[in-house]
Formats: structure tokens, sequence, C-alpha cells
């Protein structure tokens, strides 16, 4: 499908403020970016670096007073995403560099403390695909979904305790439960066609197979039609806008919808 996403973020800054946004997407595997639209109110000069995973990260420093960035895309993603119960689990002698970083615990994923709950989950799962597809699907009726239950200090351990939390937090308990099989797992946050309420998403990808995999235990089923924005070892390696200094977010707004085809003639 065809998805015409962005979003719209407003800002009041009490004095000159550094911010680092990470809202562009970027063509890969799985998706292809077709136009771009990035805007900001007032224009101010900007420049760009890609960060240790691969995400676009804009640098600039806004000024006293309101400030408006709204970004918009076109992608050309799949319908579905691939499923594959078969997909064995990958030694980590075998595993590649660049994936060994996300069998770590971090900030918000302290994996090296639910070891018994991950042997729990899984059961007698097949290592691999199987026992990470058990893990979402445990947090999926396990895990009650409730707005204003968790902040930005909530980490996997605590939601595996309280038992509720928003996308963010299925995502740390999800990575966190896989990294203490010694499965690697990496948060994505983007967008969802038909994500309701609409709002900027969080969901997982584990590596296994020799693939990455996405798994988003928010969803009773294996959805498509996202639109993948930036990847990390946790919502601190992903967060869209990181500020510097005395400045508000006002209000967000995010837009997920099927494009229209222009007639012509």
């Amino acid at each position: 499908m065809r998805l015409q996403a962005g979003c719209t973020l407003q800002f009041d800054a009490q004095a000159p403020t550094p911010l680092v946004l990470m809202l562009r997407p970027r063509s890969g595997s799985g998706q292809w970016i077709e136009t771009e639209t990035y805007q900001m109110i007032p224009h101010v000069p900007v420049s760009e670096y890609t960060d240790p995973y691969g995400n676009l990260c804009q640098r600039l420093v806004v000024p006293t007073g309101p400030f408006e960035v709204r970004t918009e895309v076109v992608a050309d993603v799949p319908d579905a995403i691939d499923v594959d119960e078969t997909a064995p689990y990958v030694p980590v002698e075998d595993l590649p560099d660049g994936v060994l970083q996300f069998l770590l615990p971090s900030r918000y994923c302290e994996s090296d403390r639910l070891g018994a709950l991950a042997l729990d989950v899984v059961a007698d799962a097949a290592p691999g695909y199987a026992q990470v597809e058990a893990i979402r699907r445990w947090i999926h009726e396990k895990i009650s979904y409730q707005y204003g239950t968790s902040d930005a200090s909530t980490s996997a351990v605590v939601t595996a305790e309280k038992r509720v939390g928003v996308c963010r937090d299925f995502t740390h308990l999800g990575m966190a439960l896989c990294r203490s099989l010694n499965i690697p797992a990496r948060m994505v946050v983007g967008y969802l066609h038909q994500l309701d309420p609409m709002d900027l998403h969080a969901w997982f990808e584990a590596f296994v197979g020799g693939r990455w995999y996405t798994f988003d235990a928010t969803q009773e089923r294996p959805r498509g039609n996202r639109i993948p924005i930036a990847y990390g070892r946790d919502a601190a390696d992903v967060a869209l806008a990181t500020q510097f200094g005395p400045m508000k977010l006002n209000s967000m707004r995010v837009w997920v919808e099927e494009h229209e085809e222009e007639v012509v003639g």
C-alpha cells in the first residue's frame, strides 16, 4: 500500500534551545519513500547526521517563542509483515557483529533480571521465532493497554510487575524477554495505518533465522502497512525530539492515510 503519513509538532521555547529531531524515515528493506516534505516555522538552519543505528537526525537551535515542525511522506510499504514460525534461533557466535549490541541489557530493558519470567513465558516453544511469538502473545494477553499508567522512567521490569502500560512499555518488555533468551531485539518507532487512537507507534523486531522479523504486542494479529522512522536499543535511542533547554511541546498531531492517486487528464 502507498501511505501518506506525517506529524505536526508545536513547541514554545523560553530561550534559544538546541533540539535534535528524528523524524525522517528512510528507504530500505521493506519500504520506499517516494516523496517527503519537511517544514519549520520559523525557518532555522538545520544540519543532518546519521546516528550509530542508521537513523537520520536533524540538529537545530529553536529560537525563543512558538516553533512548529511539520513533516509528511508518501511511502510504499508492504500490506503484510513476514511471518515464519520455523525461523530458528541463531547462536550468539553466528550473529553478525552489528546485531550483538541488541543482546545487551539497556536503560529500559533489564533483560538480566527477567530470565526466569522469559523461560516461563516461552514454555516448550521451539527456539527462535516461535519463542518470540510466544512472548508477543503473552504480553498481548497478560498486559493491559491503558494510557496514563506509565511515564518516561517506566522500564520493562516495572511493566512486568504492574502488568499495564502503552505501546512503548509493551515493546520494552518484549525486547527484554527476548534478550534474556539471547535473542537480539531492537525497538522501532514509526507510523501504523489505522492505529486507533492515531499516534506515533512503537513495536519491536527480533533477529531469528538470519534476519529481523516484526512483532507488535499491542495488536491481536500480524499487521503490515507500517512506516518505520527509527531503530534503537530502547526508547532512549529513538526519541523523535530531544531538547537541551527550556522548551515545551504544546501539541502533536499524527496522520496516516491511504495515498490517493492523482488523476491526470
